[in-house]
């Protein structure tokens, strides 16, 4: 009895001990962290900031600090030579120089040439050109001309998109190609049903019968066919946010500066093979004793009236457009949705597994940036929360999208198509689709860089897994599988879409829709942000002011009448917003100067495997196949969605890129 005793004394003793170690190491790691961030911020010239909010010393006190465990920090490499340490530094530093220089919050710009004078003539940020202050070496790229006599000017660099054609973002063509070619190809879908028709409850947000009518679509195709013959021969598409926005419109417009509706834009596919924008209705639910507003906005060259309106309409549009993709497109399915990936595969697979090592490139440094975007992107009165329409309600939009719209099959790029009506299954097709709009350039290239992916994941999951049975005898892959559904994304485990974890060719499926999400999903909507939205009039992020049709005074519709290049420069992000998000979004779409791109150099544990080692030189080998066939492609004059005089090529899916802003490399990982 007192031998059984002693046992479970020195047991219990141990177990404390161990517990109290892991609480020491946990302590240790928090504090080298913030002294490495601190003593950065020093040698950059940066006041460091306590981060905890100091209240009354009764109350609670919280940090914006989020933890992340050292095996996923940032190289010592990374660290120095940009990334987190920018992003920290320019969020830190610059952009409140920013907010004391421009100290009316809801300042708009007078005219045009003030929006051009951002690339041309500068914004005084007094202690810019003091290499002691900080600012002169966080944001090196915007400051690309500093005179002796102007020391303290950020002036912004021209995006690709205005060097090629400082017009382009004012034309309808423009506007419906980026739908194609742009930040955000994930939006536009195949229209499948006629007359449209919300889902809401009507006793909620009244009638649910759009006013986009039969008449209006057939009277701007120039009665080239019939409603019913362009759905049956899939010429029409939409951008559809009404059903995801219309809850949110009475609680947005509630806030100060931001005006949200409900839209459906509606495009046609040319013989061309480019869409033309067809009509905009925008949508706002009943709010105290107004019934439901809408209308209908049509592309109106013939009267100048009808021209402004179609703009304006144009731009809410964008907004939209531009906060879907930013909390959506970008944030939700490729940062957020990666992260259960990486904590299975920590939690459940060896660093020896196969899958771990095969899977671990492409899961570099995310949960580093991850928790820089919650401590000053993300977080509440942060960037996006200031600078994009949803305002407070920005990660709650993005939470809901999830629940309604997110599906493991779905990433994966070809399901994706199939399932927004852009492809159909073909095994006669080079990659077993056929598209639906047949130069769509994302997925043109997308597809061509899937098929590589998924044969490396296939040459590789062949090797290691040469039978069947060993899919479902690997005790780590499957409890990897287990978490990721039950734990990581444990409110849709009991979902039907989750693909089995069976055999090598379920494992293949699985591993390749992971891969393609970290490398060509996210640098499809990350790498080109500066290039088409470092001009804000081409992506407004917010509009700030209603449509002026909307139940105007006498007052208000004489004053549009009047002046409407006022009326859209008022319904566009105001100075310090745009010039906020113009800085984050240059430091976001740069590559640093170690990138680690996909194929260009192989991992040690990969290279120590013949067999392994021959397929990463075949898949190298057809990355840089791939980068010719994207230039074949953007020197083709038929592809009118990627050439064209004054067009940007579509670059975003090339492999491989130098440093800096450049809309092309596809790095192994969301690092960035």
């Amino acid at each position: 009895m007192e031998l059984e005793k002693e046992k479970y004394l020195r047991g219990f003793m141990i177990m404390m001990f161990i517990m109290i170690l892991e609480k020491l190491m946990v302590m240790v790691m928090l504090r080298d962290q913030y002294l490495v961030e601190k003593n950065y911020l020093i040698l950059e010239g940066v006041e460091p900031v306590d981060q905890e909010v100091k209240k009354d010393p009764l109350s609670e006190t919280r940090s914006t600090f989020v933890y992340v465990p050292r095996d996923e920090a940032f190289s010592e490499v990374k660290s120095l030579t940009f990334s987190g340490n920018t992003v920290y530094s320019v969020l830190h530093a610059v952009v409140p120089a920013l907010e004391s220089v421009v100290t009316d919050p809801n300042l708009g710009f007078p005219h045009f040439p003030a929006i051009d004078s951002l690339f041309n003539v500068g914004v005084d940020l007094p202690g810019l050109g003091d290499k002691k202050s900080g600012l002169f070496n966080v944001v090196p790229r915007l400051i690309k001309a500093i005179s002796d006599t102007r020391k303290d000017v950020l002036l912004f660099e021209s995006p690709q998109l205005v060097q090629r054609d400082k017009f382009s973002w004012f034309r309808d063509v423009e506007f419906a190609r980026q739908t194609l070619a742009g930040l955000n190809p994930y939006s536009i879908r195949l229209v499948t049903e006629w007359p449209l028709r919300s889902k809401l409850d009507p006793k909620v947000y009244g009638p649910p019968e759009s006013e986009i009518t039969k008449e209006l679509i057939e009277k701007e195709i120039g009665n080239y066919m019939t409603v019913e013959q362009a759905v049956q021969q899939k010429k029409l598409f939409i951008l559809d946010y009404h059903d995801l926005l219309l809850p949110y419109v009475n609680k947005v417009n509630e806030l100060k500066g931001s005006v949200l509706y409900g839209s459906r834009t509606i495009f046609f596919l040319t013989p061309e093979g480019t869409l033309k924008p067809l009509a905009i209705e925008l949508t706002r639910p009943p709010v105290d004793d107004k019934p439901q507003w809408k209308e209908v906005y049509s592309p109106n060259d013939w009267n100048a009236t009808g021209a402004w309106l179609w703009k304006l309409a144009k731009a809410h549009v964008l907004s939209h457009d531009s906060g879907y993709h930013q909390l959506v497109s970008h944030w939700l399915r490729t940062h957020c949705c990666t992260e259960p990936y990486i904590l299975a595969s920590n939690r459940q697979l060896s660093a020896m597994h196969p899958i771990y090592r095969l899977l671990h490139p492409h899961f570099r440094y995310t949960m580093e940036i991850n928790a820089l975007a919650r401590e000053a992107l993300i977080n509440a009165n942060g960037i996006i929360e200031s600078s994009f329409f949803p305002g407070k309600y920005a990660v709650e939009l993005s939470s809901i999208a999830y629940g309604a719209e997110w599906r493991f099959d779905q990433e994966a790029l070809p399901q994706n198509l199939i399932s927004r009506g852009l492809a159909v299954e073909d095994p006669n097709e080079p990659h077993g689709l056929k598209l639906t709009i047949e130069d769509y350039p994302f997925a043109n290239d997308g597809l061509v860089l899937w098929d590589i992916l998924k044969q490396w994941v296939t040459n590789y999951v062949n090797h290691y897994y040469p039978q069947t049975n060993l899919i479902e005898s690997d005790k780590e892959l499957q409890a990897w599988w287990s978490e990721i559904k039950n734990v990581g994304h444990g409110d849709k485990r009991d979902e039907p879409w989750w693909p089995e974890l069976k055999t090598p060719n379920d494992l293949i499926g699985i591993v390749t829709t992971i891969v393609w999400v970290t490398s060509g999903h996210h640098a499809a909507v990350n790498f080109g942000q500066y290039s088409y939205a470092g001009y804000f009039p081409n992506r407004p992020t917010v509009a700030r002011s209603k449509m002026p049709t909307e139940d105007p005074t006498a007052e208000e519709w004489e004053w549009f009448m009047n002046k409407p290049e006022e009326a859209l420069l008022r319904c566009f992000p105001s100075q310090i917003q745009a010039t906020k998000v113009m800085t984050i979004l240059d430091v976001l779409s740069n590559h640093s100067p170690d990138e680690e791109y996909i194929g260009e150099k192989i991992e040690p544990y990969w290279a120590e495997d013949p067999v392994i080692n021959a397929a990463f030189e075949v898949f190298s080998g057809k990355l840089k196949e791939l980068e010719g066939i994207i230039d074949a492609r953007n020197n083709d004059s038929k592809l009118n969605n990627r050439n064209g005089a004054g067009v940007m090529p579509y670059e975003l899916l090339k492999p491989y890129s130098e440093p800096g802003v450049t809309g092309k490399g596809v790095p192994y990982s969301i690092s960035i």
